[in-house]
């Protein structure tokens, strides 16, 4: 049965078994947050050393099929690690949670200002458009190129101090309406695990969903005053739910059925904007106002200069008190949730990396990917120079193939020790000499040819 008890096995492995990231595992005890999360093993590798393999694989270049099926270094199956992915009583979002509560505690205590802290929500197109048989696979619409495609809306709840971002908890929606639904879900789950709950909450409307995401991030220890949220979420009625637990700061729709209180008078938000005095010239704030929600709360309306054919955006903040200018540049904040998206994407392999039908699969690729990413923000913080996640995704890919070379090359030498031993019966000493000055000629090499480079670079630059 799932919820047959399970000891907690041995996660220590050593930190060079785990790839450059082996000390962020260590530091941040991985393997314990995945035994709390109940993603543990009774025999085999254990979670941590399956976590790790498939964690690497974005940094060395490969898919899963070329890093894991064809990879002889690779000390476990490729049915292991679809069983660790696959398993629907393991508790993904515990453990995504548990992972960045904990780099979150490492990076509060280098912020300077805590009142920059905000959760950001949005969601992104997660395309599966080649397959046919992925469960719950589903048509959706992007927002983006105004087409529906075949896949999944990844809804996600993120946290950004203005430096850093941090992914707190997503859902993988298909459609609330059967049907948009290309398959159904797998039947014969046990309703009493995580699965059975994820493939509920897949066919959820997203909007039930943003108030659980927020408690539970509050929850476990964010501390952030604002949630910043595209105009896709504006509706009155779900900003007025959000507010009971954070203020709330988005950009606003106009739409008919959607109504503010001002003057005595309900109105949409084109007949508002109609209504005040603007400011003339090139102001970027064109009017404020206070209004009264329909759960009878204040709300301030600011509205922006924009090229739109209207000539405006507006932005709501549940927050009262807050200055116009500082509406505008707390939203700017949501950008970062665009840049997480695209890094997942186009660098931390989201989607290609391995192609699984089973829903299980994808929540527990999918929280793999977010853990790079948090990983890796944290490194940024941590480190000092100034570069972009790109590079420093390019920096890691790089490493690890520095490693695997180094790797190799010790092998080598051990393997030329042995022969020499046996072949020519050297002593260990003699051995050494003769490999140390080889060793001395190649770095030699290595550098004149170095320079010479450089030269070139010189001369051609």
């Amino acid at each position: 049965m799932h919820n047959t008890p399970i000891a907690p096995q041995n996660q220590t492995i050593s930190p060079d078994k785990l790839g450059i990231f082996g000390n962020y595992f260590s530091m941040l005890k991985v393997g314990g947050l995945l035994n709390k999360a109940g993603i543990t093993k009774t025999k085999g590798a254990s979670p941590l050393e399956l976590f790790s393999i498939v964690f690497n694989l974005a940094f060395i270049g490969k898919n899963f099929f070329e890093g894991v099926v064809r990879n002889k270094k690779v000390a476990v199956g490729k049915d292991a690690v679809y069983d660790f992915l696959n398993s629907s009583t393991y508790n993904w979002r515990r453990f995504t949670l548990l992972l960045c509560s904990r780099i979150y505690v490492l990076i509060k205590n280098l912020l300077d200002d805590s009142s920059e802290e905000v959760l950001i929500v949005d969601d992104s197109t997660y395309d599966r458009s080649r397959s046919k048989k992925v469960e719950l696979l589903s048509k959706v619409y992007d927002h983006c190129t105004g087409k529906y495609l075949k896949g999944f809306r990844m809804l996600t709840l993120g946290w950004s101090d203005g430096n850093n971002f941090l992914g707190v908890d997503f859902a993988l929606l298909s459609s609330a309406d059967k049907d948009n639904r290309y398959n159904e879900a797998t039947t014969g789950i046990d309703k009493r695990t995580c699965g059975y709950q994820r493939r509920k909450e897949a066919i959820t409307k997203s909007t039930e969903l943003l108030e659980p995401m927020i408690k539970r991030a509050l929850d476990i220890g964010f501390r952030a005053k604002y949630l910043v949220m595209d105009s896709w979420f504006s509706m009155p009625i779900l900003i007025s739910t959000l507010r009971q637990h954070i203020h709330v700061i988005c950009m606003m729709k106009d739409q008919p059925k959607w109504l503010y209180e001002y003057d005595g008078k309900k109105l949409r938000l084109s007949d508002l904007y109609g209504k005040l005095k603007k400011k003339r010239g090139k102001a970027q704030i064109k009017a404020s106002v206070h209004v009264t929600l329909s759960d009878g709360n204040k709300a301030k309306i600011i509205f922006v200069s924009s090229d739109k054919k209207r000539g405006w955006l507006a932005l709501l903040s549940t927050d009262t008190c807050l200055a116009d200018e500082e509406i505008v540049r707390l939203y700017g904040k949501r950008w970062d949730i665009e840049v997480f998206f695209k890094m997942c994407k186009q660098h931390l392999k989201l989607v290609k990396e391995i192609q699984i039908r089973n829903y299980d699969g994808l929540i527990g690729h999918t929280s793999l990917v977010i853990a790079r990413y948090n990983i890796l923000s944290l490194f940024q913080r941590e480190s000092t120079d100034q570069r972009s996640f790109g590079d420093l995704f390019r920096a890691c890919n790089e490493e690890l193939a520095n490693v695997t070379f180094l790797d190799a090359l010790r092998r080598i030498m051990q393997l030329v020790k042995v022969t020499l031993r046996k072949s020519h019966k050297l002593s260990d000493q003699a051995i050494t000499v003769m490999l140390d000055a080889i060793m001395g000629e190649a770095v030699a090499f290595f550098s004149l040819e170095d320079k010479r480079k450089s030269q070139l670079a010189g001369v051609l630059g």
